[in-house]
């Protein structure tokens, strides 16, 4: 028999679907706001809106494009929690205002919540005040001065993964099956963990069994509980009702126990950070680079400024971030504004979307053999294996690679915003709505909730002409005008994003996918392992790739490597 929990749940769960019924009948009665008048796909369901054909479409970002097509650049569709419809803007102008209003155009709690349980409050999530002066102190560990210093463990990691397949492929006959997608992600780990905390995470290690605790904690976090199931339908109503937020799901317990184990081998990092900030602790690694230029150590070096005010400071709680949120409900007066700097936030933003990155690279020079093969001979120009960032950063057709790979295959599909207050949005194309009548701006209420589509304003005929949707490094010697008022923070593309949210490590993930290239196609012949129709592109958190013939397992991208020399 079910137990009262268990009936207590499905009660509530119950309530809520009438809760959400309610809704949208009384939504149906109620006069139609501007906002619903606005063309866009009709409902396919009276209770789920769109939902359920987003999630079923086996391409949401096709799907997505035919409706762009059919209704226009600026739409609204519904969708269960969004009775009133979600607006999703490829507007130029009307993105521009949110980015860079971005405290008034917040991240939905809805997509935050789960990933706040287990990583806590760092610069992905907190807000105003907060994040501006958060974000003034980590400026200055991702800018190129730092960067250039870290360029020797972008390539160790490299070389010690290049060095991998080889031994594979030896012992396989001259070529290997690897799964490239879990292999980059690896590394990419294993980067931040020493670039960020002097910390070797041994994610890369042959043998699984070799993983050291921190890696073997975040990679449970990812994998328990993937795809569309229960427990993900869960996580979203604890999001959008925190009422609800005592409901279990499966994995919960065991992301639990990844969190603990972070946080705590997070204090143990901080303590020894703190040591080696000293002075006469300030020691050379293997590397040449000083212990004390981590990011950790260089946002520790400005929490102990002087220049800082003693009630600004930071306490260890607030670096580590596990009780952020209690600390500014029982502190807010004597603290004032809050810093949190968090190594989980960090493993987080560092090293799944680059990893995700890399592997899309190779999967775009699997099919674009020629792309491949002209790119190596402009790699092996650089007569060393230990190229520098000045280096890397000289050759043309390795930034048209990665470039046309990040416009292509965002790592981020779609970044959500929801309106904190009432506001006008400026439009540059006007709307005509389901009444005839003209609009050049969107009057919004609070609580709207509005998607920006990152990859189709990447792949807009419209910007970027009729071969947008093809991989062309050559593009880049001479981008279109029509591509200068993308309001992305680099490159003229929205991956990274705009604003004073856009991504803070981006120069940091552009020199990782550049080292792993530049050692990785210099030293093998690279195939799909499958037919590139069954690799499909899963929009989650982070968009992986996935096999449409085995849609069920974990993200994959299967991969043959062939050395060159043996």
């Amino acid at each position: 028999m079910p137990s009262s929990f268990q009936l207590l749940a499905s009660g509530l769960v119950g309530a809520l679907g009438c809760y959400v019924l309610i809704q949208q009948i009384t939504g149906r009665r109620a006069p139609r706001s501007p906002i619903q008048l606005l063309p866009g796909p009709p409902s396919a369901s009276m209770f789920f809106g769109n939902s359920l054909q987003i999630l079923k479409s086996e391409d949401q970002v096709e799907l997505h494009r035919q409706w762009v097509k059919k209704y226009g650049p600026t739409i609204v569709y519904k969708g269960i929690f969004w009775p009133g419809g979600r607006i999703y803007t490829l507007d130029l102008k009307a993105i521009n205002h949110i980015l860079m209003n971005c405290y008034t155009y917040k991240k939905p709690d809805f997509i935050t919540h789960s990933i706040r349980r287990v990583v806590g409050d760092g610069i992905l999530f907190v807000e105003d005040d907060v994040h501006k002066k958060q974000r003034r102190v980590m400026n200055p560990a991702f800018g190129p001065m730092y960067l250039r210093e870290l360029m020797p463990i972008f390539i160790e990691k490299a070389i010690r993964l290049r060095d991998i397949w080889i031994a594979q492929a030896k012992v396989n006959g001259g070529e290997a099956r690897i799964d490239g997608l879990s292999w980059l992600c690896k590394t990419a780990l294993d980067v931040i963990g020493e670039a960020g905390f002097g910390y070797d995470l041994e994610a890369l290690s042959e043998d699984l069994g070799h993983e050291n605790e921190l890696s073997q904690a975040f990679s449970r976090i990812f994998r328990v509980g993937a795809g569309a199931t229960l427990s993900t339908f869960i996580a979203i109503l604890r999001g959008k009702f925190p009422i609800l937020r005592f409901l279990p799901a499966d994995g919960d317990e065991e992301r639990m126990k990844a969190r603990n184990i972070m946080f705590e081998i997070g204090r143990k990092l901080l303590q020894e950070q703190k040591r080696e900030i000293a002075p006469s602790a300030l020691v050379k690694s293997a590397h040449g680079l000083s212990k004390g230029k981590s990011l950790l150590s260089l946002l520790l070096r400005a929490n102990t400024s002087d220049d800082v005010p003693d009630h600004q400071k930071l306490t260890d709680e607030e670096v580590v971030a596990r009780e952020f949120p209690q600390m500014i409900s029982a502190n807010e007066h004597s603290i004032g504004v809050l810093l949190s700097v968090e190594i989980p936030t960090f493993i987080l933003a560092g090293h799944e979307t680059t990893g995700t990155a890399t592997s899309w690279a190779l999967y775009a020079l699997t099919k674009n053999k020629d792309v491949q093969v002209k790119l190596r001979e402009e790699l092996l120009t650089v007569s060393s294996d230990n190229p520098s960032m000045d280096e890397l950063n000289a050759l043309p057709y390795l930034d048209g690679v990665v470039r046309e790979t990040l416009r292509l295959h965002a790592p981020v599909s779609t970044n959500s915003r929801v309106a904190t207050m009432d506001d006008v949005i400026p439009l540059e194309r006007p709307v005509t709505d389901l009444n005839g009548e003209m609009h050049h701006s969107l009057r919004v209420s609070k609580g709207q909730n509005i998607a920006i589509p990152i990859v189709l304003i990447n792949t807009s005929e419209e910007i970027w002409g009729e071969d947008a949707l093809e991989f062309n490094p050559s593009r880049w010697a001479s981008v279109p005008p029509t591509a200068r008022n993308v309001p992305g923070i680099w490159g003229n593309i929205m991956s990274f994003s705009g604003g004073p949210r856009g991504c803070i490590g981006y120069r940091f993930s552009l020199l990782e996918i550049k080292a792993l290239l530049f050692t990785l196609i210099r030293a093998f012949d690279l195939d799909l392992a499958v037919p590139p129709s069954d690799i499909l592109q899963k929009p989650e958190v982070v968009t992986r790739p996935v096999l449409k013939t085995d849609p069920n397992h974990s993200n994959q991208l299967p991969l043959i490597v062939r050395p060159l020399e043996l």
